[in-house]
């Protein structure tokens, strides 16, 4: 995504007209056009100004990924209820069809006991609380997925 693009999208998330910005950074509805447009870009005190203004660091600013902003948002927002309520397979399964049909494949309960084994050396081991260990393992896992997907690409 390009600066305009990301400066856009972080005014519109804020409810902001192009107007209200203007104002309140001391510049012309034409420059934050300009800016949105990639036509010219903003010094670094605007750009520090405008972060503020939208609630994200300057780094977000200049990176802003509304999707990503959107998923973080109903992450924090969400209740343990609200969690529990949704089935996590099922809604994983529409973009990875493998979770809707491994049960009928898998060795479930071999492979239950294995990480089972592994949680419970973890939570031991550092003294971590039943979901803090199975976070922690989510994570590992999460990582070695990433290593092992760049080494394939």
């Amino acid at each position: 995504m390009n600066l305009g693009n990301s400066l856009f999208h972080a005014r519109k998330k804020c409810g902001l007209s192009q107007e209200e910005v203007a104002e309140k950074l001391g510049v012309s509805r034409q420059t934050i056009s300009k800016w949105e447009t990639d036509e010219t870009l903003p010094d670094i005190r605007q750009s520090k100004k405008m972060a503020k203004l939208y609630h994200v660091s300057l780094d977000e600013l200049v990176e802003f990924d509304i999707d990503l902003k959107e998923i973080e948002e109903i992450i924090e927002k969400s209740s343990e209820v609200k969690e529990e309520k949704i089935d996590w397979t099922k809604a994983w399964g529409k973009k990875y069809p493998i979770l809707l049909k491994y049960q009928e494949e898998v060795n479930i309960p071999y492979y239950a006991v294995k990480l089972s084994a592994m949680l419970d050396e973890l939570k031991e081991e550092c003294g971590y609380s039943e979901l803090d260990t199975f976070l922690v393992l989510k994570d590992i896992l999460a990582g070695i997925w990433k290593h092992r997907k760049s080494n394939i690409v």
